[in-house]
Formats: C-alpha cells, sequence, structure tokens
C-alpha cells in the first residue's frame, strides 16, 4: 500500500494534482476541480488534527472492516462525505490547489510519532493508517478527474 510517508508516493501525487485544471471534468460524481482541491486540503487540514469533524458510529470503525477499506478495498464511487468537507461555493482553483498540494507536502515534514486525531468514520487509526489513508483518497480523487 501507497502512504504519504513516502516521498516517492507524495511527490506522485503532487506531480497529479499539477496537471488538475479548473476545467478538467470529472467522470463521476458532484465535484468540479476546484471543489475536489477545496475537499482535499479540507481533509488533510482533518487529518492533521486541524479541522473537526463529528465522528459517525458505523460497523466499518472495526476490524476487519477498517482494515481492509483503508488497505484493500477500492473507495466506491459516489461516497457520502461528511459536510465539513464538502465545497459550499465556488472558490478559486489556484488557493484550494496550492492548499492541497503544501497539506500532501506537509505529511513528509509531521512526526508518525504524534498525537493523530479520530477519523470520523474509522475511528482511531495511527500514522501508518492515516498515511495510507492520505495516498488512497487523494487517488480516489485524481482518478474521478482521469489523473
Amino acid at each position: 500500500m501507497k502512504s504519504l510517508w513516502h516521498r516517492e508516493a507524495r511527490q506522485e501525487i503532487v506531480a497529479r494534482f499539477e496537471k488538475l485544471t479548473p476545467d478538467t471534468p470529472a467522470r463521476w460524481g458532484k465535484m468540479n476541480a476546484s471543489g475536489m482541491a477545496w475537499h482535499m486540503a479540507r481533509n488533510y487540514d482533518m487529518a492533521f488534527g486541524e479541522l473537526r469533524v463529528p465522528g459517525k458510529k458505523l460497523p466499518i470503525r472495526f476490524f476487519p472492516l477498517k482494515q481492509l477499506i483503508i488497505y484493500v478495498l477500492p473507495f466506491p464511487k459516489g461516497a457520502p462525505t461528511a459536510p465539513q468537507l464538502v465545497h459550499q461555493g465556488q472558490g478559486e482553483f489556484i488557493n484550494a490547489l496550492h492548499d492541497c498540494v503544501k497539506s500532501v507536502e506537509r505529511f513528509g515534514t509531521e512526526k508518525p510519532t504524534r498525537e493523530w486525531p479520530e477519523h470520523p468514520v474509522f475511528g482511531k487509526i495511527g500514522a501508518k493508517g492515516w498515511g495510507a489513508l492520505g495516498y488512497k483518497h487523494a487517488d480516489h480523487h485524481l482518478r474521478q478527474f482521469g489523473l
């Protein structure tokens, strides 16, 4: 499983994000390119504990479903997301993309041993889980835009 803790994986994700334009069409879902970049930046804010998203008590919070979803199974197209992670306005593409790329690169400077917040869907996950999830979530949305 690729992880944002690995420099090569971060560089790959950043290079793919840098190919995104405001006019890149989505292959599925409701997000436009700006909304997706904004969504990903907020997702990383959540991972760093800077954005609180209320948790949900779902069966996927527990072993083995949590591990299967984080490390093995692909994310389904059109999966729901928390309202705090949904872009509500038009926003500026360049700022959203910059925030997103900066957040991906920040993973390389964070200490894996720091205290990581609970994920609102998956519950308690450590640095390994956040790194894998950060890569997998970005990959999912980049594929959504053909990147």
